[in-house]
């Protein structure tokens, strides 16, 4: 049985396990299975890939798109510039001798970032050109590859959060309500609202805001948070993390299906 997952902590909120294996069903894919592996630490990872030798790729969440890293024996370009890895192909194929970080023998971790294609095709749709800067809520590795993706498409981002990692992010508190009233596209990229905390919200000024802000939650669980309900009441555009999480998987599985040689350009 070929077997791919998630790992991160906790998973109660994710729907990956309920997708992938819809997906398997509806396109005939048969001798897969797609489990959830929540470990309490990343130390854990290790013995996780020692003890399930059918381990063909891994999505990653949260806390652990970036400490992670360590643990892998390749990156992709995105990825190693992103600083961030959401998707593992576990290669179990290399040359006799291949000593990888994780077990002495010759399998191999590669590290993705499909966070970025998701989030790009998801975002693109609801631009405008009067959409110059964005507001991005958060200090892990999805705020990383959403800053990845509008640096991209040339717009300007600031970082925001209540615990501020550095002196890259700023608090809530070094803004003022007149920093909000122009077009932003705000995105929160923290487990602010998720399941089971779903009360919780970004204190941000929603009564400010108008039909030409954007709000991008990335939480998708539940599928219209607080954040989101507050946007919509004041007319901003809103959408949930549901269709970047679509997006996203299906270009893990085609990295886990594809020849690693062709994926591949960077090595940590």
């Amino acid at each position: 049985m070929r077997q791919y997952g998630l790992i991160g902590y906790p998973l109660s909120h994710s729907f990956s396990k309920q997708y992938f294996t819809e997906k398997f069903q509806k396109e005939n894919i048969n001798n897969c299975s797609y489990e959830l592996f929540p470990i309490k630490d990343v130390t854990d990872f290790p013995s996780l890939i020692i003890n399930n030798h059918d381990i063909e790729g891994l999505n990653v969440t949260i806390p652990y798109k970036s400490s992670i890293i360590p643990y892998l024996d390749e990156m992709d370009n995105v990825a190693s510039t992103i600083g961030a890895v959401n998707t593992i192909k576990v290669i179990r194929d290399n040359p006799a001798g291949y000593r990888s970080k994780t077990r002495n023998d010759n399998l191999k971790l590669v590290g993705y970032n499909t966070d970025t294609f998701g989030f790009e095709k998801a975002i693109i749709p609801l631009l405008k050109s009067y959409h110059k800067d964005a507001l991005i809520i958060g200090t892990g590795g999805a705020s990383k590859a959403v800053g990845y993706v509008f640096k991209k498409l040339g717009i300007d981002r600031t970082f925001i959060s209540r615990n501020p990692k550095n002196d890259f992010f700023f608090k809530f508190e070094d803004f003022d309500e007149s920093s909000f009233k122009e077009p932003l596209v705000i995105v929160n990229a923290s487990p602010l609202g998720m399941y089971p905390e779903v009360k919780s919200f970004p204190p941000i000024p929603y009564s400010v805001l108008s039909s030409k802000h954007i709000l991008f939650d990335l939480v998708y669980n539940p599928k219209e948070t607080v954040f989101m309900k507050k946007g919509r009441a004041a007319g901003a555009v809103v959408s949930n993390g549901l269709k970047m999480l679509f997006i996203q998987a299906d270009k893990s599985w085609e990295i886990w299906n594809n020849s690693d040689k062709d994926l591949v350009n960077t090595v940590v």
